[in-house]
């Protein structure tokens, strides 16, 4: 026995693996009683709509853990100091660009953007490419050519409209934002890793970031699935001729049902009855601000900053759609 340790502490504390495998055990034994109490429309929808967002999310969080671990391992802060320009402004548009290299869902952005603050990144640049990252890429732009084979011009409306978002916002933040709307975890900078620890110190910071955002992307679902449920689908019949209660209806839309950014357009291109002008609004307002992302984000960067900074996505996302369609559109 070591010492200073008195006998029997630690044990009979129940911690969350007993919890689990009670309700594991449960489960079991009453599966046939669950399924007939479960057995309801509204419950097997809602659990579709739930496994779908996460089964949609988690390979790209997965990614994103994993570009995260791989910054903090092997990317040293001088490299980002010396590689992005000094300006806040100027910094704001190489990440809004530097968002077409990342393959990914917004899920994927939010640790990456993080782990960019911590190694030195200004915050306005960080949350640009966060906005950028799931929305410009190359694998977006092909989903949603593929799925508007008959309006091509809605992969140029939908790449303007998101990457103006990025960058506005960006800029909002380096004017307005405020770095104690942050937390502190969020901004803490690692030190330059030593060439034998860097495995260990990508593996660690991976590990931890999958487990904190993980835990949000499971809570956005649920929410995502229970609102999803409670939207009637007979209203988007009655959309067809009421433009700009059809933009509005599809952005708040984009924020319940928390579609990965490559799956989106599949879905804006089956309402068929709607005009192009709602359907771009709903793509790019989707990736910039819904359910799933703000628990990622109150998450890893604090409910501060959450309240505060996807209102303002979501009213700047709205009115950059608009502008794309009009301009590329036509407004139809």
């Amino acid at each position: 026995m070591r010492a200073g340790k008195p006998p029997g502490k630690g044990y009979g504390r129940i911690t969350s693996i007993e919890v689990l495998c009670a309700v594991l055990l449960i489960a079991i034994l009453a599966q046939s009683w669950l399924a007939r109490v479960l057995d309801v429309p509204a419950l097997r929808t809602g659990s579709t709509v739930f496994v779908a967002v996460c089964v949609q999310a988690l390979p790209f969080l997965v990614l994103g853990v994993l570009i995260s671990g791989a910054i903090a391992a092997y990317v040293p802060a001088r490299v980002l100091e010396r590689v992005l320009p000094k300006r806040q402004e100027a910094a704001v548009g190489v990440a809004g660009l530097a968002g077409v290299a990342l393959p990914g869902c917004e899920c994927a952005s939010v640790p990456v953007a993080r782990r960019l603050m911590g190694q030195g990144v200004a915050p306005a640049a960080a949350l640009t490419f966060l906005l950028a990252a799931p929305a410009v890429n190359p694998v977006v732009l092909v989903a949603t050519a593929v799925a508007f084979p008959a309006n091509p011009e809605m992969v140029l409306a939908r790449f303007l409209g998101s990457l103006a978002t990025a960058v506005v916002m960006g800029l909002l933040w380096a004017k307005f934002g405020k770095l104690d709307w942050i937390v502190e975890r969020a901004l803490r900078r690692l030190p330059d890793v030593e060439p034998g620890s860097r495995w260990k110190t990508f593996a660690e910071t991976a590990r931890t970031d999958l487990v904190e955002a993980g835990g949000f992307l499971v809570l956005g679902a649920l929410i995502s699935a229970a609102l999803g449920v409670l939207v009637p689908q007979e209203w988007f019949g009655a959309l067809g001729n009421q433009v700009v209660l059809g933009v509005l209806v599809m952005a708040v839309l984009a924020v319940v049902l928390a579609l990965c950014s490559e799956a989106d357009a599949f879905v804006a291109a089956s309402l068929g009855a709607l005009p192009l002008l709602p359907k771009l609004v709903f793509l790019v307002v989707g990736p910039a601000v819904d359910v799933k992302l703000f628990a990622l984000q109150a998450g890893t960067f604090g409910k501060r900053f959450a309240v505060r900074f996807a209102p303002v996505t979501f009213v700047v996302a709205i009115a950059c759609g608009v502008l794309a369609g009009t301009l590329v559109l036509g407004g139809a």
